[in-house]
């Protein structure tokens, strides 16, 4: 059952806005950007296909999201089922609550989901588990897996190859970031069978790699100063990455990348 949305508005109010800690400017940062950004039209072009493929010929499909931050993914879960919401952070509660009128959604952890199992037809989690220690990451896919139900879905999201680690890395607190072999183990371990294993922003990936190296080289921005970058590129540009994205979401639909700076990877949990 889901966290009472009063008593999620009044703890967080109850919290000392001068006082946010890392997640909350990080989502305070998201929430400024994800409706314009081209990173965020990218990332929804490349799930859609892959919600409407999980959940075709279900009546009414339950779905779960992990770490749904602001609740802005889960408007386009809504489209294909009805959508619930956990986040650790109250403050991205409250963007959902507020802006988006998530209404279903939990204040909990992915590695400690407040549902019952065998509950949901899907499950995302789009950038959540690279934050998570090994063990963290590891009792999160087990959760995920007793809260589908048998045939179930779920989606995920990560950061890919450690040579893209740059400033944004230390802004999302990523831990590591995976390759197609280890997110594939990951899943597999939990008792998912995978079948679809792919990395995303292969478009900007020349443009990605030549950003962090210098940064790299430069060194890594502190924690304070990480973040700053987090901006809508002017039109012109974001129109236009945007494009390249849009077009490469149509190669996904027959092809898998080689490389990018995401991996996306679709496992099933088996019946019986």
């Amino acid at each position: 059952m889901s966290r009472n949305p009063s008593s999620v508005r009044q703890a967080a109010a109850r919290r000392n806005p001068g006082s946010s800690g890392p997640r909350e400017r990080l989502l305070d940062a998201t929430y400024r950007v994800e409706q314009a950004h081209f990173w965020w039209h990218g990332l929804r072009s490349f799930v859609r296909p892959l919600v409407r493929k999980a959940t075709a010929g279900l009546t009414r499909a339950r779905i779960l999201d992990c770490g749904c931050g602001t609740g802005a993914n889960m408007v386009l879960l809504d489209e294909f089922g009805r959508s619930f919401g956990l986040d650790i952070t109250l403050q991205g509660l409250q963007y959902a609550l507020e802006n988006y009128e998530r209404a279903r959604v939990a204040n909990a952890s992915i590695t400690d989901i407040p549902f019952p199992e065998a509950i949901f037809d899907l499950v995302t989690a789009f950038d959540v588990l690279y934050s998570l220690t090994e063990a963290q990451e590891s009792a999160a896919v087990s959760e995920i897996f007793r809260v589908l139900k048998p045939g179930g879905t779920v989606i995920v999201n990560v950061a890919a190859l450690s040579i893209l680690r740059g400033n944004h890395s230390v802004f999302g607190q990523e831990v590591r970031r995976s390759t197609r072999r280890r997110l594939r183990r990951v899943l597999s371990t939990a008792g998912f069978d995978v079948t679809r294993l792919t990395y995303t922003n292969a478009s900007l990936f020349p443009l990605m790699l030549a950003v962090r190296t210098a940064q790299r080289l430069m060194g890594l921005a502190t924690p304070e100063e990480a973040g700053t970058d987090l901006v809508v590129p002017p039109a012109l540009v974001n129109a236009l990455l945007t494009q390249l994205l849009l077009l490469e979401a149509r190669a996904l639909r027959v092809m898998d990348m080689p490389i990018g700076s995401s991996l996306l990877a679709v496992a099933r949990k088996p019946v019986g």
